[in-house]
């Protein structure tokens, strides 16, 4: 009894769970690295081994949570129809393993999702990122000047000493831009709630911003727009007058709505600028390509397989007709829509749209810098959702449920019931952290 005490106290401590969260957002993040330097099989034992601890967390802290707030509506939705997609899918098996990883890169973020708060989440990210990143540029120095040969089985082409592209241990220059953006958020977010010094903030920062130039991914520029985009218009609200908040949402709404719209006039020009005209034309092919065969199973989709998987239908007829060997639709939403219809896209954008209000909300009228991680890191993966599918797998994946729990954790209507029960009413200060 008392050593299973011990272990009931150890899964319940707060310092496992920073090492717990610490061990996910690791894996996840070189879940490439992983799979290609051992196996597939790897990979998934070791998320597969982390989803059983986590299950024996959340287990420990049954009594600090409540079943209604688990997770976002929205997310089970999404997830139940892509289950459901093996009534019809083309390869019931590929589709039960594609579900598998969905779920189980969904579990692991919302167990980190209720042992850890967003300060605790941003710091143990921002922890994990800086090695991952330093161990990216390492290799590429191995491979680029030291030894001057590229790491095939890594995908890492050893083209630093001619300014890149690099890949890092990420498999891609755009998984390596996409990686980086989403750290330099993080670092900025340590750096400004004060709980990483300059020392090591500033070098961090620096890190990030060099493997996102040497990446050379055209999508890094249009993420970093955004991104600060976003920024001003939130420290704008968040500097607003309680009295005038609403008035100052409804103009930024409009002048998003214009730039939108004046964005798909120039998209030409825009992307003559980005230099990425060839680029765009083999996602405007393929994105035709793939409207073709959503016309044929509009509302259901061909079943849910997450990345492209080899030998299926339709994904090898699609690269046999481009005479190419696409991965995925290299657009979420284009990807969405071919393996789950018109439902599956409504209920993902919800997933994203939802988090993205909630989260914007709740960072305009808290004082503390840190809540404005989550609205951030919601438009980093909307916006690189229109270039590449990271957002559905993987690390983007984790992600955007990551997000969407912690938005939901603020302002939900599960709020509200779980108050009724209490007798607790659920608040939102302007003032504290």
């Amino acid at each position: 009894m008392t050593s299973q005490g011990g272990l009931v106290r150890l899964l319940g401590s707060a310092e496992f769970a920073r090492a717990y969260t610490v061990a996910v957002l690791t894996a996840v993040f070189s879940a490439f690295t992983i799979e290609r330097a051992a196996a597939p099989v790897t990979l998934a034992t070791v998320i597969a081994a982390l989803c059983a601890l986590g299950a024996c967390i959340l287990w420990v802290r049954r009594e600090e949570l409540s079943l209604l707030r688990i997770a976002p509506s929205s997310l089970l939705a999404f997830l139940a129809w892509a289950l459901v997609s093996l009534v019809w899918t083309t390869d019931k098996s590929d589709t039960a393993f594609g579900w598998m990883a969905l779920f189980g890169f969904a579990f692991l973020a919302i167990t980190v999702g209720h042992i850890r708060d967003t300060l605790q989440t941003v710091r143990a990210l921002g922890d994990s990122l800086r090695i991952l990143l330093l161990l990216s540029l390492g290799l590429e120095i191995l491979s680029g000047v030291l030894l001057d040969m590229p790491f095939t089985f890594l995908s890492i082409q050893g083209d630093l000493a001619v300014g890149g592209p690099v890949q890092g241990i990420f498999g891609s220059r755009n998984m390596l831009g996409f990686v980086t953006v989403i750290a330099l958020i993080t670092f900025v977010v340590e750096w400004r709630s004060q709980s990483l010094t300059a020392r090591i903030a500033i070098p961090s920062i620096a890190l990030g911003a060099l493997l996102a130039f040497l990446s050379s991914s055209p999508t890094v520029l249009v993420l970093a727009a955004a991104v600060g985009v976003v920024a001003v218009a939130l420290a704008i609200v968040r500097h607003t007058p309680a009295e005038r908040r609403t008035v100052v949402q409804w103009v930024l709404g409009v002048l998003v709505a214009m730039a939108l719209t004046a964005a798909f006039a120039l998209r030409h020009a825009i992307i003559a600028l980005l230099d990425a005209g060839s680029d765009f034309s083999i996602r405007a092919t393929l994105w035709n390509t793939i409207l073709d065969f959503v016309a044929l199973k509009p509302i259901e989709g061909w079943g849910w397989f997450g990345p492209w998987a080899r030998g299926e239908y339709p994904f090898t007829y699609i690269n046999f007709l481009l005479d190419d060997h696409h991965q995925s639709a290299l657009n979420a939403y284009f990807d969405v829509l071919l393996q789950l219809g018109t439902a599956g896209l409504v209920l993902f954008l919800l997933l994203g749209g939802v988090a993205t209000v909630r989260s914007w909300l709740v960072a305009s009228v808290r004082r503390s810098v840190v809540y404005a991680w989550t609205p951030l890191m919601l438009v980093t993966l909307a916006v690189d959702s229109m270039f590449e599918s990271f957002t559905l797998a993987g690390a983007g994946w984790f992600m955007l449920v990551l997000c969407a729990l912690r938005a939901g954790q603020s302002r939900s209507w599960r709020e509200s019931i779980d108050a009724a029960h209490t007798g607790t009413i659920p608040t939102l200060r302007s003032s504290g952290p």
